[in-house]
């Protein structure tokens, strides 16, 4: 063990420590045994990181006490190399891995629960000093845009994308806003040795308008369109029902990431930037270029029950 960590309180009773390279996150993480709490997750962090990582822990407690399967705050505080967070160790296969081995309607049960999860999360209200969505999300959508536009490499279907956001534009007025995971797909959800979903990663939490949290729904339905289904539908349970305006708005965030998501891959060399280009043309296909605002994997509760059980 270096010596910051040796900093930090407690770290004489670790049994090991192990650096765990994992994820895009800049935090140092490493897997550390304990003879009181068992296995553990350290996630190390720069010190003007501070109030971020203090969120996500206080973030982390609020889940918790909702009875969401995720990590459990352990233990947050500064120390030599800046600031240190501990969480219980989750146990699981990755679900993107998971998914494609699993049974058609194991696949839409584990929907379903992701999306009960994610509804829980989002009865965490948001600050009540948030800035108006409409604003905020605006400008982001006029910096992807912009973005879109000056990238040097063709995006597949740009004015299309463009066109279907400023025509839906209005519907970010008057959005409530709630507590956000962050980055939820199926790549920060994981399946337990019992068969459940398992919450990992809020290290991009923040808060906002609780349907962009669909925005990452792309990756799920990739991996399977019974898991993005249930995922919506298990969201909306309470009602019933999937609201008229939910799937315009969440394809106007989806376009509004794909805009971005190849200036984003340029850095990152020709293999992210192709990731990204056959990203593109398959959600295009989805929404029929941008003439259709449900995806075509889409399954509602109904159709996705004549499905399983013919």
């Amino acid at each position: 063990m270096n010596a910051q960590l040796s900093s930090i309180p407690g770290s004489d009773r670790w049994l090991s420590c192990e650096k765990l390279d994992l994820g895009w996150s800049d935090d140092e993480k490493y897997i550390i045994h304990t003879e009181s709490d068992g296995k553990l997750l350290l996630r190390c962090a720069r010190a003007d990181q501070a109030d971020a990582k203090k969120g996500e822990f206080e973030l982390l407690q609020a889940v918790s006490r909702l009875g969401v399967n995720a990590s459990r705050p352990v233990d947050y505080g500064l120390f030599d190399g800046g600031v240190y967070t501990v969480y219980s160790w989750l146990e699981g296969e990755s679900m993107e891995k998971a998914l494609p081995t699993l049974s058609p309607a194991d696949q839409y049960r584990l929907g379903l629960e992701a999306g009960r999860a994610l509804r829980l999360i989002h009865s965490l209200p948001a600050p009540c000093d948030a800035p108006a969505w409409s604003e905020r999300m605006g400008r982001k959508f006029d910096r992807k845009i912009r973005m879109a536009r000056e990238c040097p490499i063709e995006i597949p279907g740009r004015e299309a994308m463009i066109a279907y956001i400023e025509s839906h534009r209005h519907l970010l007025s008057d959005r409530p806003q709630t507590m956000h995971h962050g980055d939820y797909h199926c790549g920060n959800l994981i399946l337990t040795p019992d068969g459940h979903v398992g919450v990992i990663d809020f290290n991009r939490w923040d808060a906002g308008e609780p349907w962009e949290e669909f925005n990452r729904i792309v990756w799920c339905a990739q991996a399977s369109p019974l898991f993005a289904s249930g995922r919506i539908n298990g969201y909306f349970e309470p009602e019933g029902r999937v609201p008229d305006d939910f799937f315009p708005l969440v394809t106007t965030y989806i376009l509004s990431n794909q805009l971005s998501s190849l200036p984003w891959a340029i850095p990152f060399g020709q293999q992210e930037i192709d990731v990204m280009l056959r990203q593109a043309k398959e959600v295009l296909s989805w929404y029929d270029q941008c003439t259709r605002d449900v995806p075509r994997w889409y399954l509602s509760e109904e159709q996705a029950a004549s499905l399983l059980h013919p």
